[in-house]
């Protein structure tokens, strides 16, 4: 198991010296001016320091996502998607969770009335409203409520010894945060019944085949790896990046006919960006493109 290194002096920029891996578990070690946190911890990463990177922090608890870490990981990623100089978001865990789901004993005494008086899991939502791409780097387990991160997140890169599973049927409940509408759509009706009624997990090679994982890793290459994804889609014009997600989102919240129109609506609408012009002017002058955001 690497411990320094894992993640270069290359990918981590100007501020490599103040930032070692910590031993033995192959992620950074933080040292970050940004706000103080209790559950999550945040930096910049990346050669052009343009990758918000957000760790969730509850080792103890196997990072079980309790209603402070979640709100914690809003503030962090709506701050990352109003900064300018964030091109991608990663999201990751240690090398034993990524998150081994909710916090059952937060929940445990909760009623239905409480829930929907306090709007229980809103949170959560500040993840999937992020315009900018989150992409999560998931080691170990991702189970219940930390399979539904990963699925909030718009691409999933995984470690070879990662799990996922929807559990919650073992406890009396089922999945309340997109796990019974985002797996379906993820992986086939057939294999998200099977995921969802029996809570069998699932590991990472498995989930790359279902189409749930997009990449599988060793375990220790997985974070560089996220991150070089992360600084790759940074190359691009962030304007036209955003419409990409967007349009790509519709696919699964319409039908064919409007994700089409709507795809075409966008498409068109880049024509009217200073990006698009300067992205096929360089590609005629056979230059790199500059793209301005505009």
């Amino acid at each position: 198991m690497a411990s320094v290194g894992v993640v270069t002096r290359v990918l981590l920029g100007k501020n490599a010296i103040n930032k070692v891996a910590a031993a033995n578990t192959g992620f950074v070690k933080f040292y970050s001016s940004a706000p103080a946190y209790e559950n999550i911890k945040i930096d910049v990463v990346g050669s052009k320091s343009n990758v918000g990177l957000i760790q969730l922090n509850r080792p103890k608890a196997l990072n079980a996502l309790c209603g402070p870490l979640f709100k914690e990981l809003g503030q962090a990623v709506r701050d990352f998607d109003a900064n300018d100089k964030i091109a991608a978001i990663v999201i990751t865990g240690n090398e034993k969770a990524f998150a081994a789901g909710a916090d059952i004993k937060e929940m445990q005494n909760n009623t239905y009335s409480s829930n929907v008086r306090n709007g229980f899991l809103k949170d959560w939502e500040d993840v999937s409203n992020c315009g900018k791409p989150v992409i999560a780097a998931v080691n170990g387990f991702a189970l219940g409520g930390g399979c539904e991160l990963a699925m909030l997140c718009d691409i999933i890169y995984a470690g070879e010894k990662a799990k996922f599973g929807q559990p919650e049927i073992n406890i009396g409940t089922i999945p309340g945060a997109g796990g019974t509408q985002r797996l379906p759509r993820y992986v086939g009706k057939s294999k998200a019944m099977e995921i969802v009624l029996t809570g069998n997990f699932i590991d990472a090679h498995e989930a790359e085949k279902m189409g749930l994982v997009s990449r599988v890793f060793p375990v220790e290459k997985l974070l560089e790896e996220t991150i070089k994804l992360a600084e790759r889609i940074g190359t691009h014009s962030p304007l036209i990046v955003k419409l990409a997600k967007q349009a790509v989102n519709q696919a699964y919240e319409t039908t064919l006919r409007s994700g089409l129109q709507y795809e075409k609506s966008a498409f068109y609408g880049t024509f009217a960006t200073e990006d698009r012009k300067e992205g096929m002017t360089a590609f005629v002058e056979k230059r790199p493109p500059a793209f301005k955001n505009e």
